[in-house]
């Protein structure tokens, strides 16, 4: 069965998995040729290491070289020895995110969103099209004070959590995706989005509820938003590989944090893989259910039918959908829960790995030398699949994606949309 993009599988003797739809065999393909992975960056280390009284962030440039942003001139020179690249700005980090806690103690409006854009030294603000005139006013007034500190800007849709989103995990009526296989150890779970339902929620195979797969055990909705749901099903695989088609399978390795800049990709049940870039991060959003922070905050499209599909980037975990707006016709804005963040506070891991593995930021450096940056084809998978297959010699991966599932794409898309209202 495919979970959210996320196929369950029946482990063999072998140690390979075979889908329990095909049922037959698949080549495990676990990355060897791969140098991706989980690894502390440069611009990030530098950035710990000057402190955010003398550093504002950093990103990936388009070539995937670490930028950092600076305010003095030693801490320049700093960076410039240690091989990364420089960029002096005005506003340090403290400031920037002080200016994010003046936005945060302010009365909540639903509709809007926040972070701090390392590359333009300003905290954005977004508002959708939900805020009326009169609170995007009131906004407005409110960060005026900060004066070039912050920039404001309306954006298209709504955004949203709603669970009525990617195939096919069920319950009662909704559904939501799976993210990623976990472990404590001892117990497999699902890590999915928080906002897909309270402790004691049960999923299942099917929307008739005849085949369970587990019950949810911990949320955390609103605040953050990632939630466990445990496997009751002995018969499903607990274990990190994943079926991505063509008779081929892909481990996921790690969980790491993402880089400002960095190419990223998405599954989802509707629009299937896709790709962007990630714009900010510690972004906070206010959804109508709560607000929510600590988002990474990425171009990466999304259409009704792939909330809580995996973010990731080679053999890493990044992220599950939290919410977001727009469609990939038109491009939009989606926010997705660091994993590494819902890994620690809940005391799971990918399988395979040791709890406290996680941490640390993705390295892009699996993609094939000459790839260019992606953007987004909102109409082909094909374009994309072969920057996927760039990540290593043979090495596919799409940590929850499904090949094979585009083929049942637009079926599949007509029947849920006549089951379920739209929603993420």
């Amino acid at each position: 069965m495919v979970c959210g993009g996320l196929l369950v599988a029946q482990s063999s003797p072998g140690g390979s998995a075979h889908g329990a739809e095909s049922g037959g065999s698949s080549q495990v393909l676990d990355g060897k040729n791969a140098e991706g992975g989980a690894r502390t960056d440069l611009g990030s280390r530098l950035v710990n290491e000057l402190g955010a009284s003398r550093t504002a962030g950093n990103w990936t440039a388009a070539d995937g070289k670490p930028v950092v942003a600076v305010t003095d001139a030693e801490a320049a020179d700093a960076v410039t020895r240690a091989g990364a690249r420089v960029k002096r700005v005005r506003f340090s980090m403290e400031q920037l995110q002080s200016a994010t806690e003046t936005l945060r103690s302010a009365p909540r409006v639903a509709g809007t969103a926040w972070m701090v854009d390392p590359k333009s030294n300003k905290v954005m603000v977004l508002g959708d099209s939900s805020v009326s005139t009169s609170d995007w006013s009131k906004m407005k007034d409110m960060a005026e004070p900060m004066g070039d500190e912050v920039s404001m800007r309306r954006t298209t849709g709504t955004f949203t959590t709603k669970t009525n989103g990617a195939a096919p995990i069920f319950t009662n009526g909704s559904r939501c995706s799976a993210g990623f296989n976990v472990t404590n150890g001892q117990t497999g779970f699902i890590l999915t989005a928080g906002h897909c339902g309270p402790p004691g929620t049960p999923w299942f195979q099917d929307t008739s509820g005849k085949t369970s797969i587990g019950t949810t055990v911990q949320t955390n909705f609103p605040g953050n938003d990632f939630s466990l749901v445990r496997y009751d099903n002995t018969k499903l695989s607990r274990n990190s590989v994943l079926d991505v088609g063509s008779s081929q399978q892909v481990k996921i390795t790690n969980a790491a944090d993402p880089t400002v800049g960095q190419e990223v990709f998405r599954s989802g049940a509707t629009s299937g893989l896709r790709s962007g870039k990630v714009t900010g991060l510690n972004a906070t959003v206010n959804y109508p259910e709560g607000s929510v922070s600590g988002l990474i905050q990425t171009t990466v499209c999304a259409e009704p039918g792939d909330s809580g599909g995996p973010l990731f980037v080679g053999n890493t975990a990044l992220g599950v959908t939290s919410g977001g707006s727009g469609d990939c016709t038109k491009g939009g804005v989606t926010f997705f829960q660091p994993v590494t963040k819902a890994m620690t506070a809940l005391g799971v891991t990918i399988p395979g790995t040791r709890i406290g593995d996680a941490g640390g930021s993705a390295d892009n450096s699996a993609i094939a030398s000459g790839t260019q940056a992606a953007q987004d084809d909102a109409t082909s998978l094909d374009g994309i699949m072969e920057r996927v297959r760039a990540f290593g010699p043979g090495l596919w991966i799409i940590a929850g994606g499904v090949v094979g599932f585009a083929i049942s794409l637009r079926p599949r898309r007509r029947r849920y949309n006549s089951y379920y209202s739209p929603g993420w």
